[in-house]
């Protein structure tokens, strides 16, 4: 007869499969809480640069800290005040034209596709045409959605506000992870991951507000409905990089193409020459002295979270990808001799 001794391996077995599949359930349950307490993380960095500022000449951190963050908030509110009305006048326009637009839109198609298509393109438009009413009565049914994503808005940013007022705490707990011969290295990796993130963000808005600038004159000029609307996204879309702003070219592009092919086309040449001027040259000058990180990282980085984690994965992306770089340039990366890196780089290009 076999010992209790004898169970004793296979029941912590048990036990241990049993409490992995538990953390791995509540990890996946709570995924959207750790990406929305990262963002936070990512906004505090921000905010931190010029709260440090305040406290340099002389101010205590917790007034700095309040002025820097309803600052932000005053002017993010002021600027709502100016804009917001004129954009949700544009979108309440933009929603009662829609059928005309895509009615527009499928009898061009359907011109085109005539020959090939017999009487399939009118049945699109008409289904088309027929879906937007259901679409606008199932609005109403996100009312709770919204109020959880209100309260989740407020909760964000009292984590904001507190890991701002008083960081030392949590840098402390932070540094307590790391054993003693790591704390340095740990130290390191977190600064320079901040110091990447702080230009990240800066970039973000100086070419967003340049982007939204030169977009509002353009469609203005040719004429395109909801120019403050499309704008508007340009300057959020430089948040996620290179795709953000082709998903958020297209739909002027379809609305200017309702209007003429001829102005669709100008619209479509237009943002990608500016997405090319601006995403290869200006961009690239005001992160190179603080993030000096390859594009096809952050692109391999933003379709990976994209499709793992959604919208939330795309902002966070870039961040994330700072985040990595500075750990393992601190952790892992042997620094190496630049002729010889140069010569290996050139046998792998030449394939000697």
């Amino acid at each position: 007869m076999n010992s209790p001794i004898e169970y004793k391996p296979l029941a912590r077995l048990i036990y241990l499969a049993a409490g992995l599949f538990v953390a791995i359930w509540f990890i996946h349950a709570i995924i959207g809480v750790i990406l929305l307490i990262f963002f936070a993380i990512v906004i505090t960095i921000v905010l931190n640069a010029p709260v440090t500022w305040l406290q340099r000449r002389k101010m205590s951190r917790a007034i700095a800290s309040i002025l820097v963050f309803f600052g932000v908030l005053t002017l993010f509110a002021l600027v709502g005040w100016m804009v917001v009305p004129k954009m949700v006048t544009q979108i309440k326009l933009l929603i009662a034209s829609l059928p005309q637009y895509l009615s527009n839109l499928n009898q061009r198609i359907d011109s085109w596709l005539g020959n090939y298509g017999g009487d399939h393109g009118n049945t699109s438009s008409t289904f088309i045409t027929d879906q937007l009413p259901p679409f606008f009565n199932r609005l109403g049914q996100y009312s709770l959605g919204i109020i959880r994503n209100l309260l989740m808005i407020i909760l964000f940013f009292c984590l904001v506000i507190y890991m701002l007022i008083n960081p030392r705490p949590l840098l402390e707990m932070y540094l307590s992870f790391f054993s003693a011969a790591h704390k340095e290295k740990a130290t390191i990796a977190f600064s320079n991951a901040s110091v990447m993130t702080i230009g990240w963000m800066w970039s973000n808005i100086l070419a967003g507000a340049l982007r939204a600038t030169i977009v509002w004159f353009f469609l203005y000029f040719m004429g395109i409905p909801g120019v403050w609307v499309w704008a508007g996204v340009t300057f959020f879309a430089e948040l996620i990089p290179k795709l953000g702003f082709y998903i958020m070219a297209v739909p002027p592009i379809l609305i200017a193409f309702s209007i003429s092919p001829t102005t669709a086309l100008w619209v479509a040449i237009f943002y990608i020459a500016l997405d090319e001027i601006i995403g290869d040259f200006v961009i690239p000058r005001i992160r190179s002295t603080t993030m000096k990180i390859h594009p096809v990282f952050i692109l391999v980085m933003l379709l990976a979270m994209t499709a793992a984690f959604g919208i939330m994965g795309a902002f966070i992306a870039t961040p994330l990808t700072a985040f990595i770089k500075a750990y393992y340039e601190a952790f892992y990366h042997k620094k190496q001799q630049p002729e010889e890196t140069d010569k290996n780089i050139d046998r792998m290009l030449f394939r000697k």
